[in-house]
């Protein structure tokens, strides 16, 4: 293995050391009962912590995990050339390292994005640091290599990379600073900061002495509410933002190099999909790694967040869930409950409109998908091992919609003009197909599907599937239209009987253009029976203005029929 591959090892093993637990586990028999601890030694003092007896597996198995990643990091730096040594505190990589560090990326297409990373490192901008920030597997650390190889071959012998790990301390990184500003280093970029723990409390350290003196800082890390903490408080209008997490339907097909809609429904969300451009598989090809996910990247970065966070003061309502230690749990919970409701809203629309086609032989088709429905509420109950009140829900979107996990789309009705409710988007939607496809593929062990032969059943199957992408899509376009057109109102439009998938209203020129999605490929009039539906146009133009456009969003090819445009998918969120 040459020197390239063994620092890409190193940095990718020193990454998941760090969100894997140390020590060991203990079992004590207390009047013949067993109670298992995870024993952990902190500055010197062993501690331990109670570990419920169902976790007790997984625990042992990230030590186990642990341990044999540190033997192979301790086995690979033994071939590591020595450089010139600073006495270092932290993980500091400079020189020949650093250029071994980020050459991975050098073919690399980039996230456009990157332009706001450009401006911050390259023109005149003074006293902030900047922040880089999002879900795991979603650029970051990509983004930072790739902004270094833009360095000018003497300002790259100024850039530094901290690799920060739950070890280090502030008191450490300042020190580092320290002796990296005395030795003329300006471009220093910490990666996983939110892995220390006094990083929150102390991050006005970064703007407040380095950036103020002219180093330029860059702070990355997945915990990306210990980010938005940071900002309201110690960072307060000293600091550039920029979140990763969403990943549109274009740098999907531009960075990645994967094409079409369906491969963006089934894993967009990460820039992890082995392609053209990125190699690294995706978090979201089965159910049990779309779980993990959630589980690290969401649950327990939101867990951490709080806990970091001025001892515990955010957790508000979550204090009892945490005390419990269910926090994580019921994160998990929440994500699986929107995608649950997600399906079952699915499932009644096809029962609704008697999607699923001829009734199926002597079982009638309202039976079927109740069951279906029965099914999901069942699913509910037996996953969620502790209660989730209104207040926790909410609470929890909040945070969800802080890390840019979840969005909001207004959806109207008329005439009833005072009725507005939210649908709400999971902007990976690689997640949310992971974890429906789960649960559709689960009804095949329902009584009433075991009762119709296999190709019945299967064709069922792949119909609920079907419709699961064909409302993923119309979520998609709604979402990235929304983004795009931040001076326009996107919504959706609910009549009695009939809907506008997509209004995009103009407040500026009081006019408005009116959508149909439809995951067909193929053109019919009955598509855009209701935008051009008089009543309804009438209703619409009264309510938000003139209408200029008439739309269907499609699988098919760019065209016109009955005045109605006709647009490509791809092409239409491409041009976004």
């Amino acid at each position: 293995m040459d020197n390239e591959k063994i620092i890409e090892r190193i940095a990718e093993i020193e990454r998941e050391i760090a969100v894997l637990p140390a020590g060991g586990v203990s079992k004590k028999n207390v009047h013949g009962n067993i109670y298992y601890y995870h024993r952990i030694t902190q500055n010197g003092k062993r501690m331990e912590k109670y570990v419920k007896a169902e976790d007790v597996d997984e625990l042992k198995s990230n030590i186990e995990k642990r341990k044999k990643l540190e033997k192979e990091l301790k086995k690979l730096k033994q071939y590591m050339p020595k450089e010139k040594n600073l006495d270092f505190k932290t993980k500091v990589i400079v020189g020949n390292r650093l250029k071994s560090l980020v050459s991975i990326t050098r073919n690399y297409k980039k996230r456009e994005c990157i332009q706001i990373l450009r401006d911050y490192i390259f023109k005149d901008i003074d006293d902030k640091v900047f922040i880089l920030y999002g879900l795991r597997r979603t650029g970051k650390t990509t983004l930072i290599r790739q902004i270094i190889l833009e360095l000018s071959e003497s300002d790259f012998n100024k850039a530094a990379f901290i690799q920060v790990t739950s070890k280090d301390s502030l008191s450490d990184i300042d020190e580092d600073l320290r002796l990296l500003e005395k030795n003329g280093y300006k471009y220093v970029f910490l990666d996983e900061m939110t892995l220390m723990e006094d990083f929150i409390e102390g991050s006005a350290l970064f703007s407040d002495i380095y950036a103020s003196s002219g180093m330029k800082i860059v702070l990355s890390g997945t915990d990306s509410l210990g980010f938005a903490f940071s900002k309201e408080e110690q960072l307060y209008d000293r600091c550039i933002m920029l979140h990763t997490t969403f990943i549109p339907y274009r740098e999907f097909e531009n960075v990645l190099g994967i094409y079409g809609i369906d491969e963006y429904i089934r894993y967009g969300g990460t820039m992890s999909l082995g392609g053209i451009n990125y190699n690294a598989s995706t978090p979201f090809s089965n159910i049990k790694d779309t779980e993990e996910y959630i589980n690290t990247s969401i649950a327990k970065n939101i867990q951490h967040s709080l806990k970091m966070y001025q001892y515990g003061g955010h957790f508000r309502q979550l204090l009892d869930l945490y005390e419990k230690g269910e926090l994580t749990n019921v994160i998990n919970r929440v994500v699986e409950d929107m995608n649950h409701r997600f399906t079952k809203s699915v499932v009644e629309r096809i029962t609704a409109n008697n999607l699923l086609g001829d009734r199926v032989d002597s079982l009638n088709l309202d039976k079927v998908t109740l069951g279906i429905k029965n099914m999901l509420d069942i699913l509910n109950k037996e996953e969620q091992s502790v209660d989730i009140s209104d207040v926790h829900m909410t609470q929890i979107k909040e945070y969800l919609a802080i890390l840019d996990l979840i969005k909001e789309i207004d959806l109207e009705y008329l005439p009833e003009v005072n009725q507005k409710s939210k649908i709400i988007v999971v902007t990976q939607p690689g997640l949310r197909y992971a974890q429906a496809e789960a649960i559709v593929e689960n009804l095949l062990l329902d009584e009433k599907f075991q009762e119709l032969d296999i190709q019945k059943r299967t064709r069922i199957l792949e119909r609920l599937l079907s419709e699961i992408r064909g409302k993923m899509m119309e979520d998609i376009v709604l979402l990235e239209t929304k983004l795009a057109k931040k001076d326009k109102h996107v919504f959706k439009l609910q009549f009695p009987i009939g809907e506008f998938d997509m209004v995009v209203q103009d407040p500026k020129t009081l006019s408005c253009e009116i959508y149909e999605i439809k995951y067909s490929k193929e053109r019919a009039c009955e598509q855009y029976r209701h935008i051009n539906d008089e009543e309804k146009c009438a209703m619409t133009t009264h309510r938000y203005g003139n209408i200029t456009g008439r739309y269907v969003i499609y699988r098919g090819e760019n065209t016109e029929m009955d005045t109605i445009q006709y647009l490509n998918v791809e092409d239409y969120l491409k041009s976004l």
